[in-house]
């Protein structure tokens, strides 16, 4: 076990309290810090800060056998196959969905081909891996997430009474299912400028009537006014109309699966997805829209968001949603006895409330105060974690593989 440090991303849509707080640093922050992340993507490897203080990724290739585990390595070619974030999102981030596996890989494989650079600015594939990704909300936590059922989407179009959007309201009405969807996000995503700024504000105009009479709809329609103020003649705020709207407890987890729309709006999270920063933006952005590749990606069934619930006994709940990663919520009072951490290959814990100790099989043992992480490579074995000295929340990320 070693002490792990991450890095912190400075996006416009971050917080300037919350991961400053988290990490001990000055409050506001500078600049708005968006994302701490934990991992060994190549953009931002974290480091080991032990006697032997190197980065994770140069660790993972000097021992990938007792980092990773011998099966572990040979499933994921050396490479950790997760990243761990932590998220705190003071305003909306873009409206995106994520590839499958084979997506990517294609896409992948297509783009290098191409000679397209990583870091091109119109790259959709960075990564040969798929993207899915689990939330799980330290704070009240505000999300965008899947289509909505489309008979839905009618009556709150039909509630906010705009009559530019009659003609569309009728065509899903007649169609209340996933090609219905399809074709009127289609023809919403590729309408001319022009088009999109006439609809718009007369869709803004709805909003504001509807939460003036507070009606049915009036969460709905004054998140559509926020993303209409900060994104002016953004197609994104009409597909936005298509979407689940979504608000989370502490506790709650939220799986977005391949191909599943989803906008982050406010809050602070734990997320964990496949270690990959595959990105199909449909809008609520200034950056590139490939629309015919992002209608291949997404996924048009309609249906409420995935929210897990989690197993296990205790204090420790696992979310195991796919293979690629694991994640265990290890919530203490501070009265509770040492728990097993039950999940096992490589592992990154990250202590976000008063402090744990973990301790391995092997006999080593691990304080991690808030604000702080620690790595457990696979060598270490079974990992159990206890409270110390009053009530802790801490997270363990895993691959999904199980025991083996």
């Amino acid at each position: 076990m070693e002490v792990l440090r991450g890095s912190v991303r400075t996006y416009a849509w971050g917080s300037r309290t919350h991961l400053a707080e988290l990490l001990g640093g000055e409050v506001p922050s500078p600049h708005p810090q968006a994302e701490l992340w934990l991992g060994a993507h190549r953009d931002e490897p974290s480091q080991l800060t032990g006697e032997h203080a190197r980065s994770l990724t140069d660790a993972l290739r000097d021992d990938p056998a007792g980092t990773l585990g011998p099966s572990r390595r040979q499933r994921w070619s050396d490479r950790l196959p997760y990243l761990l974030k932590v998220l705190a999102a003071e305003e909306p981030l873009s409206l995106q969905a994520h590839p499958s596996a084979e997506q990517a890989a294609a896409g992948y494989a297509r783009e290098e081909a191409a000679g397209v650079p990583r870091t091109a600015a119109d790259r959709n594939y960075p990564d040969p891996l798929p993207k899915p990704e689990l939330l799980c909300a330290l704070t009240e936590f505000h999300a965008l997430a899947g289509f909505r059922e489309p008979a839905e989407t009618v009556r709150l179009l039909r509630a906010l009474d705009v009559r530019a959007l009659d003609h569309h309201t009728e065509l899903l009405a007649a169609q209340p299912d996933a090609d219905g969807l399809r074709a009127l996000f289609t023809t919403w995503i590729t309408l001319p400028q022009r088009a999109v700024d006439e609809l718009v504000p007369a869709l803004l105009d709805g909003c504001v009537a509807h939460a003036r009479e507070r009606g049915e709809f009036t969460t709905e329609a004054r998140t559509l006014l926020d993303l209409g103020e900060r994104y002016p003649g953004d197609a994104g705020v009409l597909a936005a109309l298509l979407l689940n709207r979504v608000a989370l407890a502490p506790g709650q987890c939220l799986y977005q699966p391949a191909g599943s729309p989803h906008s982050y709006l406010a809050g602070a999270a734990v997320e964990l997805m496949a270690n990959s920063d595959n990105v199909l933006r449909c809008g609520l952005t200034p950056k590139h829209v490939d629309v015919p590749e992002l209608l291949r990606v997404l996924d048009f069934s309609p249906g409420a968001p995935t929210l897990l619930s989690g197993e296990g006994a205790g204090p420790v709940r696992r979310f195991s949603p796919s293979e690629f990663f694991s994640l265990a919520r290890c919530a203490f009072d501070g009265a509770e006895d040492e728990a097993d951490l039950g999940i096992e290959g490589p592992r990154i814990v990250i202590t976000v409330e008063g402090a744990v100790r973990l301790r391995s099989a092997r006999g080593q043992s691990q304080e991690v105060p808030r604000g702080t992480a620690a790595w457990v490579p696979a060598c270490d074995g079974p990992v159990t974690v206890a409270p110390v000295g009053g009530p802790a929340l801490a997270f363990a990320a895993a691959d999904g593989l199980g025991a083996g």
